[in-house]
């Protein structure tokens, strides 16, 4: 990673964070390294912390720190976008797919830090530009989705891939998620884990009715189109939960994969699939009947 000398944190508005933050904090100034907060959580962290706003933190920590959970993570990923900056996802309490260490994992992680036994590795977001909503582009960590709104008729969907018409769904919803995001939305829909190492996106149909019901893995490669069908009802357009806007019958979403949207620090070989076994309940012989 190279020399740290500045430090961001991101905080969870509400989780109850101080353990981490006295272990960040002492470990900074052990080290000569700033630690930089945002000025509307900085009375959190620390009398010695640095106010600055979000471009600030964004532009000038060469490490950002999340604490919290998969939403704080996300946050901080959003923030970093398009800076060198790498982030290391601290989970507090509640166990997130995506956070990288545990509080009493945290000051081992920061010597892992230290002497350069960690990595930094790429994710990727998945970005929509709609017509009807002028130059203003979307982007997304975890997923876009296209959802029923109550009241109205299903989400019928065609999927282009490379310019060419490929597949319709009729679903409450299509979701389509990074290799980060295949844990959320995705999974609870029926659709694949996939390692965050992985550059592509998955399409899966929530509750569908059509006769194709699976999902796809696409190459990040691959130019991407969602079309609102006529006789589809109005859709909510979801970016990484948050409602962005609406998708009426004839509306096209025209989807790009980056590959390198953010950078996330790891430590040692199989955090993920460990949590993943821990989150699902997949202890040695759980799968197993008898």
């Amino acid at each position: 990673m190279g020399v740290l000398r500045k430090v961001g944190l991101v905080l969870h508005p509400a989780r109850e964070s101080q353990q981490a933050i006295d272990t960040i904090v002492g470990w900074a100034k052990d080290k000569g390294v700033e630690v930089l907060g945002l000025k509307d959580e900085v009375k959190r962290i620390d009398c010695e912390a640095v106010p600055v706003d979000t471009d600030e933190l964004a532009a000038s920590s060469d490490l950002v720190i999340s604490l919290g959970g998969d939403g704080t993570m996300l946050r901080a990923m959003r923030m970093m976008h398009g800076h060198h900056g790498a982030i290391l996802p601290v989970n507090l309490g509640r166990l997130g797919f995506l956070a990288e260490v545990d509080v009493p994992d945290l000051a081992a992680a920061l010597a892992q830090i230290d002497a350069g036994e960690s990595r930094v590795e790429p994710r990727s977001a998945v970005t929509a530009s709609v017509s009807a909503w002028g130059e203003n582009n979307v982007l997304a960590f975890n997923d876009i989705a296209l959802v029923r709104t109550p009241g109205h008729g299903l989400a019928s969907i065609e999927l282009s891939v490379g310019g060419q018409p490929f597949l319709r769904y009729s679903a409450d919803a299509l979701v389509v998620a990074t290799a980060t995001g295949s844990t959320a939305y995705s999974f609870s829909a029926g659709g694949p884990i996939i390692s965050p190492t992985v550059k592509g996106l998955v399409v899966t149909p929530a509750a569908p009715h059509s006769a194709f019901n699976r999902s796809v893995v696409l190459d990040c490669s691959e130019s991407l189109a969602l079309t609102v069908e006529e006789g589809s009802g109005a859709l909510a357009v979801e970016v990484d939960g948050i409602v962005a806007g609406t998708a009426e019958p004839g509306t096209t979403l025209e989807l790009r994969t980056d590959p390198d949207a953010a950078r996330v620090v790891r430590i040692g070989e199989a955090t993920f699939y460990q949590r993943v076994r821990r989150k699902l309940g997949l202890v040695d012989g759980a799968s197993y009947a008898g």
